[in-house]
């Protein structure tokens, strides 16, 4: 495949991830600059930038060089909206690392629980550590989640990798998200209203009913990039 085509599948991944170019160079940990010439051709799209795309976001190599199969591999869980977007990573207890390191940070927080406000949800003083392993991105936060509306994808005491959403208007539909509103914090998917003021808010478990909300009462949105959970037994 030409290097065009190549070029045209990672704009496109970019489009599908919901950031901007330097956002993903960022991600892949690529100097922005550099990204920005492998997409206009100036640099050719190299193999080592096709594997820091599949190693970083779990993307499909095959997808990558040939436009063959689906966009995201095989490993990444899937949403009931058939997207393959979040890597579910099994843990062990020691991947948690008391001190702050390269890696995200952990805190001891559970982000479906309490009544901490957002300005106190992402403190130093709740940190107890750091996850420093491959498909998590360091720039991600994260948390613990309660409760079963989100069974199986996401169980009772699973942990979330998410990462703040600047734009709330710039929603992937179908993903999910960590919703803030003003006394209340759930993690749904996120599904298109017919009214484009409002939004549904989606479980995974069926015995969860919809919950349709307006867009402006959404105080603040977090995507879940990973799902991890922790075996002792590891």
């Amino acid at each position: 495949m030409s290097n065009d085509d190549k070029i045209i599948r990672i704009k496109a991944l970019i489009d599908d991830q919901g950031i901007t170019q330097s956002e993903f160079a960022k991600r892949i940990a690529i100097d922005a600059s550099n990204f920005s010439k492998h997409l206009t051709g100036k640099l050719p799209i190299s193999d080592s930038l096709i594997n820091k795309i599949v190693v970083e976001l779990g993307v499909s190599k095959e997808w990558l060089c040939s436009g063959n199969g689906p966009m995201y591999a095989s490993t990444s869980s899937t949403t009931n909206d058939g997207h393959n977007h979040i890597r579910t990573l099994t843990l062990p207890s020691g991947a948690i690392v008391p001190e702050v390191r390269n890696g995200a940070k952990v805190y001891g927080l559970d982000v479906t629980a309490g009544n901490l406000g957002r300005d106190r949800m992402f403190t130093d003083d709740l940190v107890i550590g750091s996850i420093d392993v491959p498909f998590i991105n360091p720039d991600c936060s994260i948390v613990k989640v309660s409760g079963d509306s989100m069974k199986p994808v996401i169980n009772n005491g699973d942990m979330i990798a998410i990462r703040e959403i600047k734009n709330p208007n710039l929603i992937f539909w179908g993903q999910i998200y960590v919703v803030l509103l003003e006394d209340y914090r759930m993690v749904k998917y996120v599904r298109k209203h017919e009214n484009p003021e409002r939004v549904i808010l989606r479980s995974e478990n069926k015995e969860y009913d919809d919950i349709e909300i307006e867009k402006r009462d959404i105080c603040d949105l977090f995507i879940v990039e990973n799902i991890i959970r922790i075996d002792n037994r590891i």
